[in-house]
């Protein structure tokens, strides 16, 4: 679970890992923290974002290359930030997002490929 802190650029944290290094879950992991950080009601110390304030910030956290592309197109693509929302959020977050200024395809990217046990520990 801890390297759900490290960045597809390889910036991050504990080990600096870059792409492909980070283990599958991690770089998913990776982008439902961010996107579940974003949203949470819960925190004394920001206000929850809407769905579609989310979901533009975790778009330009793709481009500059701390999550994984492809995973967030996925997450896009599939609707899975939609049914997150729909359970999750309050009413009030849940506006409109026109996914497809975000999606650099517009058909389903491949599933990425998972890493060798040794390079994800």
């Amino acid at each position: 679970a801890g390297g759900h802190h490290e960045k597809i650029d390889g910036t991050g944290y504990p080990n600096k890992l870059r792409g492909e290094q980070m283990s599958l879950p991690a770089r998913i992991m990776a982008i439902a923290d961010i996107f579940e950080a974003l949203t949470a009601a819960d925190r004394p110390y920001k206000k929850a974002k809407t769905l579609s304030e989310s979901v533009k910030i975790l778009y330009f956290m793709k481009k500059d290359k701390h999550v994984d592309p492809d995973l967030f197109e996925l997450f896009l693509s599939t609707g899975a930030y939609k049914d997150y929302a729909e359970q999750f959020l309050r009413p009030e977050q849940v506006d409109t997002v026109n996914i497809d200024q975000y999606l650099d395809s517009k058909k389903p990217p491949p599933p990425p490929q998972p890493v060798p046990a040794k390079a994800a520990e």
